[in-house]
């Protein structure tokens, strides 16, 4: 599965696009201007995201992948 595949899978299940997830994880203190913030670790995003969504650890690691800067929309 592409990562694009990953964020649209997440768009359908939460209804949230990047830019959205992004800004709740702003709110949250997980990150700053939608990077995330030295020391936050996987394991937090996905029991966020999971707790919060119901996402299971792949579609939750995409997102810190974005978090992070590893990844970005439209990637493969």
């Amino acid at each position: 599965m592409s990562f694009q595949a990953y964020l649209d899978t997440i768009k359908i299940k939460t209804g949230k696009g990047p830019e959205e997830l992004a800004a709740l994880a702003d709110g949250k203190g997980f990150s700053d201007a939608g990077k995330l913030k030295p020391g936050v670790k996987a394991g937090q995003i996905i029991e966020w995201l999971r707790d919060e969504f119901g996402l299971g650890h792949g579609h939750s690691m995409a997102v810190y992948a974005l978090l992070s800067g590893k990844k970005k929309p439209g990637d493969k």
